[in-house]
């Protein structure tokens, strides 16, 4: 059997600069002594403190403006094969508060997880288990202004567009960086290391849905389904023609491949329960109506022939579109025990939204006590177009929640709260 600490330096090196991931470094680095040694650790990117407001906010007080936080999926699974639990997988959103302190989130939304069971280890050491990094994503935080911020918990907080980040990937802590994201025009606007201020890009034939990092570059796509690539100097270079049909539109990258997530719409009926005099007002603390997801197409990226071509069968690839990320899996990552279907979809439905504490309703199984508070996950099969809700799909929904019994069963070394999580 091959020794893998003897490997040559020059091995270890070129499978360190494939690693894009500080998380996937730490666990390269941690393999053994000879590893660490052999490459130097990256210097952690410094990031301003602050960001100026997007023009046209509505918010003008200088004395405001965005934080920048970074978000990891991660899909954590055991290694150990006599454990008894029905759930060998479990997908978790992190965010770091502050060094070495973080908490969790729904991966889905940006609902933090509370309360966790009171089984829930304070610390957790992930050299103990199998860990995927299914995606990141950006997060832009108002500061100074929090409004409904009781009400609403973290969402008062933030800026509700999708935001992507590119580093230039020189490895210094000065290091280049660019953000992207949707204008409230429905722009594209950029924001890079040394600027001032965020530039608006005129290009919109159409309002944009989704902007992406792929491959190290920027994509973007508007609501016709119109995909550009987004350059550094602001230049627009057109990468598909629309596909016309749907009413939101989804960039993921998957086994390579950008894909575009057509997601068709129909609007519904409030929800008002049996009681005949039930206040509306209470109706509306529980539930916000919305339009509710009725199919979805997915098409895959083909760049000579700047079009996006139709994908029937996605195979044992699953999609998930969360708020600020989309990601996919294989079946074969996402359950050790093969239990899980692919060529599926899973997304936060609009049509419902509850506070309640039920924690039957809202993309969890019954029980969670309101954990999964929040929009329904559910699940779209891309076989027989049928949608349902995560509940009464059991083998995604032990994915989601509870945590698996051997997260609590592992031996723990780094300290936290209940609902908090340190890597």
């Amino acid at each position: 059997m091959a020794d893998w600490s003897q490997l040559p330096k020059e091995i270890l090196s070129v499978i360190a600069e494939r690693l894009d991931s500080p998380f996937y470094m730490l666990r390269f680095r941690s393999v053994c002594s000879w590893w660490r040694s052999s490459v130097s650790p990256r210097p952690l990117l410094r990031l301003p403190g602050r960001f100026p407001f997007l023009q046209c906010d509505g918010i003008t007080d200088s004395s405001w403006g965005f934080h920048l936080s970074r978000r990891s999926i991660f899909l954590i699974a055991t290694t150990d094969p006599r454990s008894q639990s029905s759930n060998s997988s479990w997908l978790v959103k992190v965010e770091e508060l502050y060094p070495n302190r973080m908490r969790l989130l729904n991966p889905l939304s940006r609902i933090q997880l509370r309360p966790m069971p009171t089984s829930f280890p304070n610390t957790m050491n992930l050299t103990h288990f199998i860990v995927f990094e299914l995606g990141q994503e950006y997060v832009l935080h108002y500061m100074n202004y929090r409004p409904f911020g009781d009400a609403f918990g973290d969402l008062g907080n933030l800026y509700m567009e999708k935001v992507v980040f590119m580093s230039s990937g020189c490895g210094g802590i000065e290091e280049a960086f660019s953000l992207l994201t949707i204008h409230v025009s429905g722009k594209l606007a950029m924001f890079k290391s040394g600027d001032k201020r965020w530039t608006i890009i005129h290009d919109m034939p159409s309002p944009y849905d989704d902007v992406a990092l792929f491959q190290g570059e920027f994509y973007a796509v508007d609501g016709t389904g119109r995909a550009v690539l987004v350059g550094l100097s602001l230049d627009v270079t057109l990468v598909a023609e629309s596909v016309y049909g749907g009413d939101k539109k989804f960039l993921v990258e998957s086994n390579g491949g950008l894909l575009l997530v057509d997601m068709y719409l129909s609007a519904g009926d409030v929800f008002v329960g049996d009681d005949e005099d039930i206040d509306v007002e209470e109706v509306f603390d529980q539930y916000v109506a919305g339009e509710r997801a009725v199919r979805f197409k997915v098409f895959r990226l083909d760049i000579e022939g700047k079009r996006w071509v139709e994908v029937e069968n996605l195979r044992d690839r699953v999609l998930f579109l969360g708020d600020d990320c989309a990601f996919s899996a294989s079946v074969a990552e996402l359950s050790l025990s093969g239990c899980i279907k692919g060529n599926c979809v899973l997304f936060t439905d609009n049509f419902f939204y509850t506070w309640g504490e039920e924690g039957s309703g809202s993309g969890g199984s019954g029980g969670s006590d309101g954990v999964f508070k929040g929009r329904d996950i559910c699940v779209f099969d891309l076989d027989n177009g049928s949608i349902a809700h995560l509940a009464d799909c059991p083998e995604y929904s032990k994915l989601f929640w509870p945590p698996p019994d051997w997260v609590a069963a592992t031996n723990l070394t780094v300290q936290n709260q209940f609902e908090e999580l340190a890597l």
